[in-house]
């Protein structure tokens, strides 16, 4: 289904060329296409905005334009994702015209387009609402205290969404009840994300390695959408050959 504010919604998918883990991660093959071409369709599918890839290499943009997709050029000494994406943002839309900015990262080849859709919710529900994002009720045990598992303290606003009070790698919060697994998927008002990128780093966005506390520690609302899984971000090599046996499979189909 269409987003009825498609025409004020910039999809940003950031690529970085250099990736310790993964070289060359944006181009590397999956099913026939770049890594970075399979997110843009999951994009497209989604129909949620008009879709701009931001990379920082020429044959990233090369392969990007091949593909069909509109792309912009940034520089390569972003600290974040965040940054690459404002600096995308003003170079796609200098006018201010866009209301909403949903940020895909690179690397998710097999996210599915309804969870692109769900980021864009809390923000068109809720005035108030600066941030959305996603998130996911973890079932596996080892997830629980798993620090790579970044997890959610949220108070709930409805059986699908949270407001965002903190985000941690400990295993918060205490006591019975369901945890959450944060999904690094965000959708923001055009003016929050020109805020975000404004502020400097927080003490606690430091001391967790969680960009997004940085917001919070500002004063600024991040609500969360419920979604039934996360999607598989590539990393690894492992990863790699998990998204093309999905692709393919899907391919086959």
């Amino acid at each position: 289904m269409k987003n009825p504010a498609f025409e004020r919604t910039l999809v940003l998918i950031p690529a970085r060329m250099a990736s310790t883990r993964l070289p060359g991660k944006p181009l590397a093959d999956i099913a026939g296409l770049p890594m970075i071409v399979q997110v843009a369709k999951r994009a497209q599918e989604a129909e949620a905005g008009r879709i701009i890839v931001a990379v920082d290499h020429q044959d990233v943009y090369d392969a990007v334009i091949a593909a069909g997709f509109e792309v912009v050029m940034t520089r390569v000494d972003h600290q974040s994702g965040s940054d690459r994406i404002f600096e995308a943002v003003n170079k796609a839309d200098p006018d201010g015209r866009m209301e909403y900015v949903i940020n895909v990262q690179g690397d998710l080849p097999t996210i599915e387009p309804e969870a692109v859709r769900a980021s864009l919710r809390p923000l068109q529900d809720n005035d108030s609402t600066d941030i959305a994002t996603l998130t996911v009720e973890i079932t596996d045990e080892h997830e629980k205290t798993n620090p790579n598992v970044v997890k959610i303290v949220g108070s709930p606003l409805s059986p699908s969404r949270l407001r965002a009070l903190y985000f941690t790698r400990a295993t918060a919060p205490y006591g019975q009840g369901p945890l959450y697994h944060h999904i690094g998927l965000y959708a923001y008002r055009r003016a929050a994300l020109e805020k975000f990128v404004s502020l400097g780093p927080s003490v606690l966005e430091k001391r967790e390695s969680l960009e997004q506390l940085r917001a919070l520690e500002a004063g600024m609302r991040i609500d969360a959408e419920i979604v039934d899984s996360v999607p598989l971000g590539v990393d690894t090599p492992a990863d790699l050959e998990k998204a093309r046996a999905i692709l393919s499979a899907k391919a086959a189909s």
